[in-house]
């Protein structure tokens, strides 16, 4: 039967809006294309518990931040839930082998737990399972983990990926504060043993017995500096350094040996094609390759690394060089419209059986192949970072401050410690601005709360400031209303170039007296009226048409707000949204400052992070063209 022109219409048009879409999206839809049900590694016929499974659950979920498109996570959850039983045990993971390269998912795991959704608890549970590994994990005598119980003395620099990442988010997640010392000791051994003092490069194993046929018997390394170890290496710092508390004392010298190894890499790219080498520092020795991983995992970690200040602005231009590299080398426009990475080699390790001796012959004999996990993951995680940089000027140097004082809701944590919850930066479930904050962050901005009264002091260098949802009585027992002396503060910081942003809510539950003798300096009032009043899923209820009103919101049309007040605008506050005849959102500029509000916190997680509301709504896409306008609305004060 042939196919029909709407059908072969419609495969046109698919592959023609892929074609568009960013590299990290066009990477990971063309993985899960390939990956429907549950993924496969390598040659693999039976689904299994594995490194390369958290390496690409982790890349899935950069793109989920970077899209607020559901179907990411539901490909995450999808694949845990395949794995994990309601009491927390892991299919096919087996404790006892005290294998590093088991602990990865356990990243996936945590990102579950922090959402929103029934049966969480199974994913803390199989996490502690991993975490119960890692306090049993054999060590060298000096504290350096096994890379594998069957490897006894061995540090590889994979384990150092494999293991201190998922380290790091659970000892912050579950108060492990001691637990820090530990992951730093991890770094400390491989930089004291592994590094080669002649040409910063890292070997990709350190035995401490010196007992193996391929360590150094004086030095314990293995001989060759192996791509993909180096960049193993090189994410596992940028990734720790996420929840490495910034008063450690430790956190200085993990940034240290960023700072040490990034003009390393710089060194040793080649410099016609930007891409780094299989064995890295043998450009021009026979039978020697462009290696799609490392050149990935490298350019992944100088494009981080730059963009958080952990080394010099200049190694954005190395990652961004090597990301060209990659893109003319080893991505390949299939014709059914996917894409692909090749030449990623298959594996590396030491020892084992057959024996690996780590010399140059034996890497260079590994074979090569198209879609190689280890290479698709990398890629996305360098891609995300690059579209990162592409718009990461626009909030570069400016502070976006939530109040936590007018609204200050309290719940307990999963350390079961209290801790402040409901539109806030840290809250990840669908209460929280945790989305929102990714957002900020992405476009250069840095996020800070402010738990205390406005005042000069503590809105000093603060460039957009945002209270939403001022508490009623009925939700905190002693709530801190606006009064004349926060208005008074608030209205010089906003002439003096400040920009404020005022979020309520329906007039049930939102404060509304107080906030609006705020919002009366500046020419705005929330009403009284409710609209918008959502009946269960039926999410049409919600729907704000953006028609005319393309000063803030430049693509995004259809937008979903529930239960908002309408406002009332006097002097010289106008309109930024309205809706059959309501004014939805209210622009004021008061001295050299803006002031913007609107009658609901419409862009919670909830509501941007593509699992609750239906996938017409373009929440996601409204937030940051928000958040790009009111960046743009600051001026030097």
């Amino acid at each position: 039967m042939k196919p029909t022109l709407t059908f072969l219409l419609f495969c046109f048009l698919s592959i023609a809006a892929n074609a568009q879409a960013p590299w990290s999206r066009r990477m990971a839809d063309s993985f899960i294309a390939r990956n429907k049900d549950s993924i496969l590694v390598g040659k693999s016929t039976l689904t299994r518990w594995d490194y390369e499974q958290g390496l690409m659950l982790k890349a899935i979920e950069k793109v989920w931040y970077r899209t607020g498109e559901g179907k990411y996570f539901e490909y995450i959850r999808k694949d845990l839930d395949q794995y994990v039983k309601e009491d927390g045990s892991i299919r096919t993971y087996k404790p006892e082998d005290l294998n590093l390269d088991n602990l990865p998912t356990g990243r996936a795991l945590l990102t579950a737990y922090q959402q929103t959704q029934p049966g969480k608890e199974k994913y803390k549970k199989a996490a502690d399972l991993l975490w119960k590994q890692l306090e049993e994990q054999p060590k060298t005598k000096e504290g350096g983990y096994w890379h594998k119980k069957r490897y006894p003395n061995q540090m590889w620099l994979d384990g150092l990926f494999m293991a201190e990442p998922f380290a790091a988010e659970y000892s912050t997640l579950f108060n492990h504060p001691e637990h820090f010392d530990d992951i730093a000791r991890q770094f400390e051994l491989i930089e004291k043993y592994a590094v080669d003092a002649k040409t910063g490069l890292i070997y990709h194993g350190y035995d401490e017995s010196k007992e193996q046929k391929w360590a150094d018997k004086k030095t314990g390394v293995s001989p060759q500096f192996w791509g993909r170890a180096i960049g193993w290496y090189a994410m596992a710092l940028v990734e720790v350094l996420d929840y490495f508390p910034k008063d450690h004392p430790k956190r200085a010298e993990l940034i240290k040996y960023l700072q040490r190894l990034a003009p390393v890499l710089a060194k040793y790219q080649d410099k016609n094609s930007g891409l780094w080498y299989q064995i890295v520092d043998q450009e021009n020795r026979k039978g020697n390759y462009f290696e799609a991983s490392a050149s990935c995992m490298f350019v992944y970690a100088l494009a981080k690394g730059s963009r958080l200040g952990y080394i010099p602005a200049t190694y954005a231009a190395t990652a961004k060089r090597g990301y060209d590299g990659i893109l003319k080398t080893f991505i390949i426009k299939e014709p059914d419209g996917l894409i692909s990475i090749d030449k990623t080699v298959s594996v590396g390790g030491l020892g084992g059986t057959p024996y690996r001796d780590g010399t140059y012959e034996y890497y260079l004999s590994e074979p090569i192949r198209k879609n190689d996990l280890k290479g698709v993951g990398p890629f996305i995680m360098a891609s995300v970072e690059m579209e990162i940089a592409a718009e990461n000027a626009i909030g570069k140097g400016k502070k976006v401050a939530l109040d936590y004082f007018f609204n200050q809701e309290f719940r307990k944590n999963a350390a079961g410690q209290q801790e402040p919850f409901h539109y806030t930066w840290e809250d990840r479930q669908h209460s929280g601005f945790w989305l929102w904050g990714n957002i900020y962050h992405d476009l250069g901005a840095q996020t800070v709360s402010i738990p205390t009264a406005p005042t000069a002091e503590n809105l000093k260098g603060i460039d957009v400031y945002i209270i939403v949802d001022p508490d009623t009585k009925k939700e905190t027992a002693n709530p801190n209303f606006i009064q004349a002396k926060d208005i008074s503060e608030i209205e010089k910081w906003v002439k003096a170039g400040g920009v404020l942003m005022l979020m309520a809510n329906d007039t049930s539950n939102c404060e509304i007296p107080h906030f609006n003798e705020l919002a009366k300096v500046f020419g705005i009032q929330f009403t009284n009226k409710n609209r918008n009043m959502v009946q269960g899923t039926q999410f049409e209820q919600g729907r704000i048409d953006v028609t005319t009103d393309r000063n803030i919101f430049t693509s995004a049309s259809k937008l979903y707000i529930k239960e908002l007040s309408p406002l009332a605008l006097s002097d010289n506050a106008k309109s930024a949204l309205t809706d059959h005849g309501d004014i939805v959102m209210g622009i004021s500029k008061y001295g050299k400052g803006t002031v913007l509000a609107i009658g609901d916190p419409w862009i919670y997680n909830e509501y941007l992070d593509g699992r609750r509301i239906d996938n017409s709504f373009q929440n996601f896409d409204a937030a940051k063209e928000l958040s790009i306008w009111l960046l743009k609305q600051s001026v030097k004060k």
